[in-house]
């Protein structure tokens, strides 16, 4: 029995190191990806290129990804992840609308560097990217609403959280459009919870003025 365990323990072991090694493989063929896409373009990178620079085969890099078009998509879920994180750190205590506004904060501040914003344009300036880039809003409402749920009790906060979540990827959207005509001077936490106020108030309006 002993030795039995021994063996389950050094197999569970040997997976967890054969999953760190798959996603570092992922994380490095993603990192050469979007760099090459930065210095060369997208439309001029080639998968033979990415996978030189990542030092994988080619077959290798489809073992991972269907497309190089999929790298950026996958690029780009990393901000409903930092966000679904940013939910699960905020006190179980917490309104909702109020954790939404804190960990929204926390993603937006990581989306705005300068190499996250640098991505962004290039996604928007490359025809193959911008017909799959509204997809992205899809995406992630449903990691947000996720994320939210969790913290429900019942399905009547189940409920709420999704509709929260479809308002704050609205409110998402709007700030991204609105993001070159703000005061650059304006921190990135300002505009973020700038935008929310009006968001927040005019809901309230609404409801009041549909009571």
């Amino acid at each position: 029995m002993a030795q039995s365990g021994v063996i389950t323990g050094k197999a569970e072991a040997a997976e967890g190191l054969r999953e760190r090694k798959r996603r570092q493989t992922r994380e490095r063929i993603s990192d050469a990806a979007m760099s090459l896409f930065l210095e060369n373009g997208f439309e001029a990178t080639t998968v033979d290129d990415i996978a030189v620079r990542a030092d994988v085969s080619k077959r290798s890099f489809f073992d991972y990804f269907a497309t190089k078009e999929d790298v950026v998509f996958a690029w780009q879920d990393n901000f409903g992840t930092a966000l679904a994180a940013a939910v699960a750190a905020r006190p179980s205590t917490e309104p909702l609308i109020a954790v939404v506004e804190e960990a929204l904060v926390v993603a937006a501040v990581a989306a705005t560097e300068p190499r996250a914003l640098a991505i962004s344009k290039l996604i928007h300036s490359a025809p193959a990217l911008g017909a799959r880039d509204q997809l992205k809003y899809t995406r992630l409402e449903q990691t947000l609403a996720a994320a939210l749920t969790e913290r429900a009790s019942d399905e009547a906060g189940r409920l709420r959280a999704r509709l929260i979540a479809m308002v704050t990827i609205g409110a998402i959207r709007i700030g991204a459009e609105g993001w070159n005509d703000r005061p650059q001077s304006e921190p990135v936490e300002a505009y973020v919870r700038r935008v929310l106020a009006v968001v927040w108030a005019e809901i309230g309006a609404f409801v009041r003025g549909s009571g």
